[in-house]
């Protein structure tokens, strides 16, 4: 099996985590994303997978390689500008030989792709669609089938009331490989609006895939910090946590040092970091490799990268801090907050809440 994988988004909404890394590399529990999908698809049997990429397409390829070390074959194709969903599908068809998997880059869910292509195996339509349920499908593309699961149509983003149906697209997708013809190349084209249905105007056979699994699009700061709390209260399965191994009351540990003194569960410390006794760190709290925590910090509900320093008395509750990040003593970061790459908050700060912090920038106290 192949798989395609669409990872050339600029990742303008998790901005500024992604100035200078990609959307695909943003780490989930000191894993880039994009690698813990590549495991995911691997353990399904997928052998090849095509990165459908744009944006900094580099600092991917020099993380992944040619995929051998997570048993794959991976082949780059870079966009010069952008495509859209069905544009960049098109843009790898030389690569295509059979029938392949498609994924959104930023989704995370526990979907069972073998399922999946046991389904399309039996229904032997042009493609099989992943579907779930919400509470509120405005926001979403509608997908309505008939009890066969057969696709009859597409509702992009009914007001609120007058949906169809409470089953969306939930960016996974099975395809044969002639859903190409019905692309233009070199256009910028979207699956979901243009391609899909179109093919359902031509009379295509496009099948639902309904299920309950865990689903979320992590592409704004609060659903990847969601993200991680749901794997820390066991709503999802990540198979491994950076290699790390569990202690008690839900704590995981990517060293060996034991759970340091002042971290409450639950929660992830990296490897080779230093937490001062007298720190406060948890419930929540993700810390990055190498990180540092002077003494009576308080971290809560926040997401630490690598190599972060917080200095004494600092209280962080509820950001993101990206790799490098210095907290000067006695600074406070409020909820929402989000902090790029080496950017230093000067002591005694106070950072408003859902501040957006960028080095070289001066921080608004």
């Amino acid at each position: 099996m192949q798989a395609v994988v669409l990872v050339g988004g600029e990742g303008t909404r998790l901005r500024p985590l992604t100035y200078g890394t990609p959307k695909p590399m943003v780490p989930l529990f000191g894993v880039p994303f994009l690698e813990r999908t590549l495991s995911r698809l691997r353990e399904a049997g997928v052998a090849e997978v095509i990165l459908a990429a744009g944006y900094l397409p580099k600092a991917i390829e020099d993380h992944l390689g040619d995929g051998s070390r997570l048993g794959l074959r991976i082949t780059y194709v870079v966009e010069d500008e952008p495509l859209g969903t069905a544009g960049a599908i098109k843009n790898v068809a030389e690569h295509i030989r059979g029938p392949f998997f498609v994924l959104n880059g930023d989704i995370l869910t526990s979907l069972d792709l073998r399922a999946m292509l046991a389904l399309h195996n039996r229904k032997r339509g042009l493609g099989v669609l992943h579907l779930i349920r919400v509470e509120d499908p405005s926001a979403f593309g509608c997908v309505v089938h008939d009890e066969q699961g057969r696709i009859s149509r597409f509702v992009e983003k009914p007001p609120k009331g007058q949906e169809p149906c409470d089953e969306v697209n939930a960016g996974t997708y099975l395809l044969e490989p002639s859903i190409l013809d019905a692309i233009p190349a070199g256009q910028k084209v979207s699956i979901e609006r243009d391609t899909f249905p179109k093919l359902l105007a031509d009379g295509a056979a496009l099948y639902a895939y309904t299920t309950a699994d865990y689903w979320l699009d992590v592409g704004r700061p609060e659903q990847y910090q969601q993200a991680h709390r749901d794997v820390l209260d066991g709503h999802l399965a990540l198979g491994r946590l950076a290699d790390a191994t569990a202690g008690s009351g839900q704590f995981w540990s990517a060293g060996d040092a034991g759970i340091p003194k002042g971290v409450r569960a639950p929660a992830y410390i990296g490897d080779g970091v230093e937490i001062d006794p007298s720190a406060l760190v948890g419930p929540y709290a993700i810390v990055g490799d190498g990180t540092k925590i002077g003494p009576r910090a308080r971290v809560r509900d926040t997401v630490l990268w690598d190599h972060v320093i917080i200095e004494s008395d600092s209280h962080i509750e509820g950001a993101i801090l990206a790799s490098g990040v210095r907290v000067g003593s006695g600074a406070h970061i409020a909820t929402g907050t989000v902090i790029g790459h080496d950017a230093i908050i000067e002591s005694s700060a106070r950072i408003p809440a859902d501040a957006r912090i960028t080095a070289g920038e001066p921080a608004q106290t």
